[in-house]
């Protein structure tokens, strides 16, 4: 006799990150996911194209206010951390991926219509690039700092420093590999961040979220928003308390009115560019959102006290 398989299929419920926590979205609202039909993966996805994914929350105005409240409350504890104690917690994160990593793929793959094989390519290399990231954690300071000569009987040392709360829209064509090479930088270097999702490929970015909330990473460092891009980056670019902000998915016309909102506060703005995600990704993405300090001291055995600017 022929076993009967009726049961019902138990489809995953995508939820916000914020504050370690798995909101749904305040608004009570979500939009559909499907799976992209282009084969390059570079084309837009058209109203009715691709098969039903998942229905992903559609953030609001008021998620990304808490994100950002989040953030702050968990900046002072991850840039106080040691630069080693950093590098071990991001090493973790990249142990937990490869764990999920046939997930990831199916992800990957649906979201960039990409085969098995070259999304399992694409999740790999984000697997090595977090690895990479985990190993600049503490030697990031010794590249941009230093002793500085000076004409008088001072120390001038010269040290690297986080600069806050970084809003971040993540690429929009690359959902995982891109992802990772926007978040990795700016939490290795102390900051913490709330991103915002590829806005049409939203699922490998909540999963991430799902394996950050289970390492030791501190909740509030990275806080995951989706929905859509334009509608979540206003508020966030107007932020008083966002410190920077990175443009990298955002297109020409959105990364000018971004622009113009952070100058409110004198946000670091890091402008969007092509994004070679083949090549060596380089210090530049760790020290955008670095500022650098400078201490004096005098010298010599009387030397008490020192003063900074």
């Amino acid at each position: 006799m022929s076993e009967r398989n009726d049961r019902l299929s138990v489809f995953k419920t995508y939820k916000l990150y914020v504050g370690g926590k798995f909101p749904r979205s305040e608004s009570g609202r979500v939009y559909e996911v499907t799976t992209r039909t282009s084969a390059a993966g570079t084309a837009s996805r058209d109203k009715g194209k691709g098969s039903w994914l998942a229905n992903a929350p559609l953030s609001s105005r008021k998620d990304a206010r808490d994100a950002v409240v989040a953030a702050r409350k968990a900046f002072g504890g991850w840039s106080g951390a040691t630069a080693y104690n950093r590098g071990q917690i991001l090493y973790r994160i990249a142990e937990m991926l490869e764990g999920r990593r046939e997930q990831f793929v199916r992800e990957v793959a649906d979201a960039e219509g990409l085969s098995k094989s070259k999304a399992a390519a694409q999740v790999d290399a984000a697997i090595d690039r977090w690895v990479w990231y985990a190993g600049w954690t503490d030697k990031i300071a010794q590249v941009l700092g230093g002793a500085n000569p000076v004409a008088g009987p001072y120390f001038n040392l010269s040290t690297p420093e986080p600069t806050g709360v970084v809003a971040v829209l993540a690429p929009q064509e690359s959902s995982f590999l891109g992802l990772v090479s926007v978040i990795a930088p700016v939490i290795a270097t102390g900051n913490t961040a709330v991103v915002i999702a590829s806005e049409n490929s939203p699922l490998p970015a909540l999963s991430l979220g799902e394996v950050l909330a289970t390492s030791d990473l501190p909740g509030g460092v990275v806080n995951i928003l989706s929905g859509r891009t334009g509608e979540i980056a206003a508020p966030l670019a107007a932020h008083l308390d966002v410190n920077g902000i990175d443009l990298a998915g955002a297109d020409a016309a959105l990364a000018k009115e971004l622009e113009i909102a952070a100058a409110e506060n004198l946000k670091r703005v890091l402008r969007p560019g092509p994004l070679d995600l083949a090549a060596d990704p380089g210090t530049h993405r760790m020290t955008a959102f670095l500022e650098t300090k400078t201490v004096w001291h005098p010298t010599g055995a009387l030397g008490t006290s020192g003063s900074s600017y």
